[in-house]
C-alpha cells in the first residue's frame, strides 16, 4: 500500500507560507487576517455542535498560530450572517472570509457564500471568486506531490457536493481532463468503480464504498467526512485499508491538512498588495 499523506506535504508548504508571512509583516507593515463564520443554530433545543465543523475550526486556528496569522471565528446564526459578512467585506483588515458549511440552513449556503467579496472568498465557493476551491485544490496537490498520473486514466469523482465534487470536475475538465461523476442517483456505482483508476470519493455516507468495488492497483482518494460514535470517517470501508495493492490516503492526514494549506495560501494571496503580486 502506498499512502497520500498530505499532512506530510502540508508542513512543507507551511513552512514556505511561515516565511512569506514574516516578510509581509516586517516589510509591507501587513497583518493577514482569516474570519470564520460558524452558522449558530437559533433554535434554544439544538445544544449539540457538529463535532465536523468543531474539528475543522479546530484546526484552522492552530494552523493559523503557526505561521502567525491572525484568525477569529464569529458564530452567529444564519439569519445575521449576511450582515456580519457585509461588515467583514468593508474592513480592511480582514483580507480572507469564510463560511463553515453546512449552515444550519442549508437552503441558505448559495445566498450566503455569495455575499463574500470576490477577493477575500478564500474558500473558493463563490461564483465570482478569485480563488480556485481550496478542497480541489488540495486534491490536485496532493496526487501531484506523490506523482499520481492523472492524464489518460479513468477518473471517477463518487459526490457532487459543492466543496468537493463539483469544484474537482470543473477544475479536471479545465486542465483537459474527464472524469465521471457519480452522486446518489447512480444504480451501478461497483460497475463505474471497478473501471477506474483513480477515484475521489466525498459523499460524507461511511463505509459506502467497499473493497470489492475497487479494481487491483487503483488511486483512492476519501475526501468524505462524516461523524459516527463521536469519531469523523471517510467513505471507504475497513476492509479497503486492508489491502496492499492500492495508492491512498490514510484514515487521517489526507486532503484535509492540504486544504488548509491552500486556505491559507489564498490568505496569504489576498493578503498581499496587488503590486507585489505581479
Amino acid at each position: 500500500m502506498r499512502i497520500l499523506n498530505g499532512r506530510e506535504l502540508a508542513e512543507f508548504i507551511k513552512e514556505r507560507q511561515a516565511r512569506m508571512v514574516r516578510a509581509l509583516r516586517q516589510a509591507q507593515g501587513v497583518q493577514p487576517r482569516l474570519a470564520i463564520l460558524v452558522s449558530k443554530q437559533a433554535s434554544a433545543d439544538e445544544t449539540v455542535g457538529n463535532p465536523v465543523i468543531d474539528v475543522y475550526v479546530r484546526l484552522k486556528r492552530a494552523y493559523a498560530e503557526d505561521i502567525l496569522i491572525e484568525c477569529d471565528v464569529i458564530e452567529c446564526a444564519d439569519a445575521d450572517m449576511a450582515t456580519r459578512i457585509d461588515e467583514l467585506n468593508i474592513d480592511p483588515s480582514v483580507h480572507g472570509i469564510i463560511v463553515q458549511l453546512p449552515l444550519a440552513d442549508p437552503s441558505l449556503t448559495d445566498e450566503i457564500v455569495a455575499r463574500i467579496t470576490p477577493s477575500k472568498d478564500v474558500d473558493g465557493l463563490g461564483s465570482r471568486t478569485f480563488f480556485t476551491s481550496a478542497t480541489a485544490t488540495a486534491i490536485d496537490w496532493l496526487l501531484a506531490g506523490y506523482n499520481v498520473t492523472l492524464k489518460e486514466k479513468r477518473l471517477t469523482l463518487v459526490g457532487n457536493g459543492r466543496l468537493v465534487g463539483a469544484p474537482l470536475a470543473e477544475l479536471w475538465r479545465g486542465n483537459g481532463l474527464e472524469p465521471t461523476v457519480l452522486d446518489d442517483t447512480t444504480t451501478d456505482l461497483s460497475t463505474h468503480l471497478l473501471e477506474s483508476d483513480v477515484i475521489v470519493t466525498a459523499t460524507g455516507v461511511p463505509s459506502l464504498i467497499k473493497s470489492a468495488m475497487i479494481a487491483p492497483k487503483a488511486v483512492v482518494v476519501d475526501a468524505g467526512t462524516a461523524s459516527e460514535n463521536g469519531q469523523i470517517v471517510g467513505d471507504l470501508a475497513d476492509d479497503v485499508r486492508e489491502r496492499d495493492d492500492l495508492t491512498i490516503t490514510p484514515q487521517k492526514g489526507g486532503v484535509g491538512p492540504l486544504t488548509i494549506a491552500v486556505l491559507f495560501d489564498n490568505v496569504i494571496k489576498a493578503a498581499t498588495p496587488v503590486a507585489d503580486q505581479s
